[in-house]
Formats: C-alpha cells, sequence, structure tokens
C-alpha cells in the first residue's frame, strides 16, 4: 500500500466568519486530511463562470485527481501544475480527469488558464468549502499573516471583530468513481510536491 503524508504550510489567502471557525486546525501541523478509505465531501466549488459545482458529484462522472493549491500567485504550485502536463494524457487514457482547486477566483482563474491549452479543469474555493471538507484548511499565525494584509488578492471577513487568515494545506487525492479517496500526499513542507511519476502509479494503482 502506498505511504500517505500528511501536513501542509501557506496557501492563498482568504479570511472567514467566526461561525465556522471550530472546523479550522490551530496550525497546519494539526491539519486532519481526508484519509483513504473516506468520501468526498459533499460540498461546492466554483468554476470560470462563477457556477457552483457539487464536488461530490463531479467526482462521480469518472476516477478524479484532486490537487489543492494556494493559488495562481505561487511559483511552487504553476510548476506543479506545470507537471501535471507531463503525465495527463495518461491519466486520461486511464480514464481520469483532474480537478485543481484554489481559493483564486474565477475570474482569477481565468486569468491564469488564459493562453493556456489546460488538460485539466481550475475550480474555485473562494470559500474555502472544499479545503475545510478536506480537512485542510488551518490558521496562519499572526505574525507572518501580519507581512501578508493586503498582498495576492487576500480577502478579509469577519464577525465580531474576530480577524484571522485561514488557509488550505496543498495537497493531492486520487479518488475512485464511488467518491472513496484511494491515495493523499499532504505534505508538511510547501515546497515539496509529489512527482508526477509517483501521482501517474498510485492513480494506475487506485484503478
Amino acid at each position: 500500500m502506498l505511504k500517505q503524508f500528511v501536513g501542509g504550510l501557506l496557501a492563498a489567502l482568504i479570511l472567514i466568519p467566526t461561525a465556522v471557525m471550530a472546523k479550522i486546525a490551530d496550525d497546519a501541523e494539526s491539519v486532519s486530511p481526508l484519509m483513504n478509505g473516506q468520501t468526498v465531501p459533499d460540498v461546492q466549488v466554483k468554476d470560470l463562470q462563477g457556477t457552483a459545482i457539487s464536488l461530490l458529484e463531479l467526482s462521480k462522472q469518472k476516477p478524479t485527481v484532486i490537487i489543492f493549491y494556494r493559488g495562481g500567485w505561487c511559483p511552487f504550485c504553476n510548476a506543479q501544475l506545470s507537471g501535471l502536463q507531463e503525465i495527463e494524457s495518461k491519466l486520461a487514457k486511464m480514464g481520469y480527469q483532474l480537478l485543481a482547486i484554489s481559493p483564486d477566483t474565477p475570474a482569477q482563474l481565468a486569468e491564469t488558464s488564459k493562453d493556456r491549452e489546460l488538460g485539466y479543469q481550475l475550480l474555485s474555493d473562494r470559500s474555502l468549502a472544499a479545503s475545510q471538507g478536506f480537512g485542510l484548511a488551518f490558521y496562519l499565525d499572526d505574525k507572518t499573516a501580519e507581512r501578508y494584509r493586503g498582498k495576492m488578492g487576500a480577502v478579509f471577513a469577519s464577525e465580531q471583530g474576530d480577524d484571522r487568515i485561514v488557509l488550505p494545506v496543498p495537497a493531492v487525492y486520487v479518488v475512485d468513481q464511488q467518491g472513496l479517496v484511494q491515495f493523499n500526499y499532504v505534505h508538511p513542507n510547501y515546497k515539496v510536491r509529489i512527482q508526477p511519476e509517483l501521482l501517474l502509479k498510485a492513480a494506475e494503482l487506485a484503478l
């Protein structure tokens, strides 16, 4: 059985209401990612046109590779997505669809995809519903958060004056057509991403 890697750091910035803060880990090392054998949560994401889509229903259309990344501003994420081009045709031949999810807005995703021929679908998780559902969301520490204020399109929202930035951990999931997780990779160092060859092998073994 392939090993599972758990952890993560930084992602595209967003603040969420206090009412849902109980679902967020205190820090990156405390996240509790969705594990093998568990079902994709029934949460909504948005496509480039801003249309809401059920992630669970989308994953049930065919075997799916789901990539959570920090945003189009992140060079490590862009390198990872570029690396998918090495294997996306092989994944497609095996019957997989590729979904790349970030907190970027649909408009930002459209800009990212501009003049590019992508073999995967970009989806917006601006509300962090998917990041929370997969157990990937965590609080950014106050010192780092202060440095990020106003940068990279950060969105700030609050209730009762309690503002905290919440970020999703970069992650990769291989999901079967029943919506069950067959493989996950979540690394504590955001600079370290799964190699395309390992992802291809995990996808092959999951069929």
